[in-house]
């Protein structure tokens, strides 16, 4: 497993000085992203053979969000690999070693002259590891909800949401989908989240949200003017 320690920054909390969603997040991304640096295998190494990684679906659960100043260890091996999906697990411990966060992962890799879809080139298989899989459940590729939903405001995409492939980054659906929630139910605590990424959002494009009630939680359905899903986020209690 490849991990690095940190400490949580007063940046990166929320407003109860715990780590925000979007911090947590940022985290587990920033591992990754180390890992492909530290293998030789990043920003330059992808740009020169014209591909790049793209995350499909995520599956979270949160046990505690470490406070302001907590030292924190985060995590991430990549245990399996197919022809066209890359499965990876994220971690981030305690002091003690505890598990506060645990997440499994999809990513595929996008042919960035093609600009489509393509099969894991050969050389990526550097990132398997045999590091066990941790316990959760099977991540699923969808994120289902029923009903029309409850329309919400909507937001035009601008720079702050963007990442270096000059979309929408993973982590901004997850935290402007826990923003909505949080303004509706204060008292929501949540445990898990599951995300499905369906097409990029990119500057100036206007994402709708709809949210979905269920029985443990909410889903938000970030999607276009004409009703196609950027991404589904499950939040769960």
């Amino acid at each position: 497993m490849f991990s690095f320690d940190s400490t949580v920054r007063y940046s990166e909390c929320d407003e109860t000085g715990t780590l925000s969603i979007l911090g947590m997040i940022d985290y587990m991304q920033d591992c990754s992203m180390f890992h492909t640096e530290s293998l030789g295998h990043g920003f330059e190494y992808m740009a020169e053979h014209h591909f790049a990684w793209f995350l499909t679906a995520w599956q979270i659960e949160v046990e505690r969000l470490p406070h302001f100043n907590e030292h924190i260890t985060v995590g991430t091996n990549c245990y399996d690999m197919s022809r066209a999906l890359a499965f990876r697990n994220f971690s981030i411990k305690d002091a003690d070693g505890t598990y506060l966060v645990k997440a499994d992962s999809l990513f595929f890799t996008f042919d960035t002259k093609a600009g489509r879809p393509c099969r894991i080139p050969d050389s990526e298989k550097v990132y398997l590891s045999d590091d066990p899989r941790l316990d959760l459940p099977k991540t699923d590729r969808h994120v289902r909800f029923e009903g029309e939903g409850r329309r919400m405001d909507p937001i035009v995409v601008n720079e702050q949401h963007l990442d270096t492939n000059h979309h929408v980054n993973n982590a901004q659906y997850v935290a402007i989908a826990d923003a909505i929630v949080r303004k509706l139910d204060a008292d929501f605590r949540l445990h898990r989240i599951c995300v499905q990424y369906k097409q990029m959002a990119l500057l100036g494009d206007t994402m709708v949200p709809w949210v979905h009630t269920r029985e443990n939680g909410y889903v938000v359905n970030l999607a276009n003017e004409a009703g196609d899903s950027f991404a589904v986020v499950s939040l769960e209690s």
